[in-house]
């Protein structure tokens, strides 16, 4: 009996984004140059493969500073930390290595800045993310998390005249556009980062995935479940009309979700590996007579050094 036809339309671009490729190997080289243990807090990404990987290398994760003995090399995750983490690091006399995604580090500095010109700050964001609970600890003044639309209503700055805007790195344009509009409704004099700022890597994905579910019946994105922007994925997918899952990986597929589908698309995460996309190929291969199509996309060159202290070890 012949199996079922099915083209695989590979989204352009998916997986690893710069931010991540540049905190995974920070962990390698550190471990590498320092050697086991390497004591990396809060996963460096969100993605169980990428930190079992680790795990096996020597990367040691914990969630508390405290959890690190005293004099430790120490990586801070690509998702950035707050002041307090920074200096309780210091107090425990750690070698800190820093893998914040520079992108993260600008919304730091950005933050730092308005709270200096004496701004309160509304942080677009979601609740719970590490990289909002770094952005909010960068600042003691005042600091609103605007999550939707209905935050912008109750927000109550002491001067409305004072107020600016920052935004989660993994969030798009099309993510925070309703959110700013309607700040900039109600407060008209805020002050905001360009559009430019907005992180490179999760417009292009979320703008891929939208091209795929024009050419698709189904989409499959492998991403980890608490992965913000992997979530974000499978939502534009559905949104789009497209029946869209995310998975962790190829065991996470159920054929039954492709039953009389002629095409499918194919997408990761900016946190999930690249040997996972092909692990899925791999299975749909098993099971059914595939094509497999790569989808003209954006090409992305952005990569972002490591830090000083890896390079000088690298020339030494």
């Amino acid at each position: 009996m012949a199996r079922q036809a099915l083209n695989v339309l590979l989204a352009q671009p998916r997986g690893f984004c710069a931010g991540v490729v540049r905190a995974v190997d920070i962990v390698e080289r550190a471990l590498e140059v320092h050697g086991p243990p390497v004591y990396v807090r809060h996963e460096i990404v969100h993605n169980k493969h990428v930190v079992d990987r680790l795990r096996q290398k020597g990367a040691v994760f914990v969630e508390e500073i405290e959890d690190v003995p005293q004099g430790a090399i120490t990586v801070f995750s690509a998702h950035g930390v707050s002041r307090k983490v920074e200096d309780d690091a210091g107090v425990r006399g750690l070698r800190v290595i820093d893998a914040t995604c520079p992108l993260v580090s600008k919304v730091h500095n950005e933050t730092r800045r308005y709270a200096r010109q004496h701004y309160e700050i509304a942080l677009i964001g979601h609740q719970g993310h590490p990289e909002v609970e770094g952005t909010m600890g960068q600042v003691t003044g005042t600091v609103h998390l605007v999550s939707n639309v209905d935050d912008v209503a109750t927000l109550r700055p002491a001067n409305p005249a004072r107020l600016a805007y920052v935004t989660q790195t993994t969030l798009s344009v099309d993510d925070t556009r309703e959110i700013i509009a309607a700040l900039k409704a109600r407060f008209p004099q805020i002050r905001g980062p360009d559009v430019k700022d907005i992180c490179y890597a999760t417009q292009n994905r979320q703008s891929a995935v939208r091209l795929l579910a024009e050419r698709c019946d189904v989409i499959l994105v492998i991403g980890a479940d608490y992965s913000s922007n992997s979530n974000r994925l499978q939502e534009i997918g559905d949104e789009a009309g497209t029946d869209s899952y995310l998975i962790p990986d190829a065991g996470g597929l159920n054929p039954v979700w492709l039953d009389g589908a002629r095409t499918v698309g194919v997408t990761a995460g900016a946190s999930a590996p690249e040997e996972l996309v092909q692990a899925l190929i791999d299975r749909l291969g098993e099971l059914f007579d595939i094509t497999v199509i790569d989808v003209d996309g954006i090409e992305e060159n952005v990569t972002f050094r490591l830090p000083r202290e890896l390079l000088v070890a690298e020339e030494r």
